[in-house]
């Protein structure tokens, strides 16, 4: 008896089923977007938690679907012939529409927490905190009047079509890094959202990066958008989610849920960026 438990206590952790690219994509869609989605033959619970070490692997692909609604009300209205501006604050509505503002949420607690307190405990009860303070709003607004600046720059230079390509481009790559953030840094708290949910393993990490690489590219070449500008917008993108990670690591010992919103704003941003740049070098 003692060897049948001594050999029990020593199995290695069951492996984690993989449920196959379409449920893992309806899976991943339900979690990160308000989009209706009816359980696929084969969903035994439709909406059960992800099984986060191996189902996000998918989400790229179900990050294309979140904005397709921003894609094409960028599409729409750029071709009616409404201003750079208003059509990137169309789709930034659509987007947040079908998100739920769930990365922006994110942002605005990560900035209130990281520079409203003073020490580590202050800082994660200011991040539970759902009151929005004056870091949290500033953050909010920068990001937002950002990444509508860029993407109407972007609508000015080279049209709808790219405009809209440039949405689809940044959904894959922006999502995935924050999901690079919670397959390698520690949890800050051991309860919370991003504790709760496990953390996917780094292989998944890196083939959601992957996947997410091939299609922000294939946007970006059937668009006509500059692919040394994406490129560039992609590597500033890691280095923002990394220094976001070195900086959660020194004032809240590591990442939390809010944290992943954080890295998912700051990717979009480093994403359009890196495209505006491009086109604004081309121009000269």
């Amino acid at each position: 008896m003692a060897d049948t438990e001594t050999s029990t206590e020593t199995l290695p952790p069951a492996q984690p089923d993989w449920p196959g690219w379409a449920i893992a994509t309806a899976i991943c869609l339900r979690f990160w977007s308000r989009l209706p989605v009816p359980a696929l033959p084969g969903e035994t619970v439709s909406h059960a938690a992800p099984d986060f070490r191996t189902v996000p692997r998918a989400l790229p692909f179900s990050a294309l679907i979140i904005a397709l609604p921003a894609a094409l009300v960028t599409l729409g209205a750029g071709l009616a012939g409404l201003s750079g501006l208003v059509v990137a604050a169309l789709a930034l509505t659509a987007l947040a529409m079908t998100t739920g503002a769930f990365h922006e949420d994110g942002l605005a607690d990560t900035a209130d927490g990281l520079f409203g307190g003073h020490t580590v405990e202050r800082r994660l009860e200011i991040m539970k905190d759902s009151r929005i303070g004056s870091y949290g709003a500033l953050a909010l607004g920068l990001s937002l009047l950002l990444r509508a600046s860029l993407l109407a720059m972007i609508l000015d230079r080279s049209g709808a079509w790219a405009a809209a390509a440039a949405v689809l481009a940044v959904a894959p790559w922006s999502r995935a890094e924050a999901l690079h953030l919670l397959a390698t840094q520690a949890p800050a708290r051991s309860s919370g959202a991003a504790a709760s949910v496990g953390r996917p393993t780094v292989t998944t990490a890196r083939i959601a990066l992957g996947l997410s690489l091939v299609l922000a590219l294939a946007s970006a070449l059937a668009a006509q958008l500059p692919v040394v500008g994406l490129l560039i917008g992609l590597a500033l993108a890691h280095g923002a989610a990394l220094g976001l990670a070195r900086l959660a690591r020194r004032l809240i010992g590591g990442q939390t849920g809010d944290m992943l919103g954080a890295a998912q704003q700051l990717a979009e941003i480093a994403i359009y960026l890196g495209i505006a740049l491009a086109l604004g070098w081309a121009g000269r």
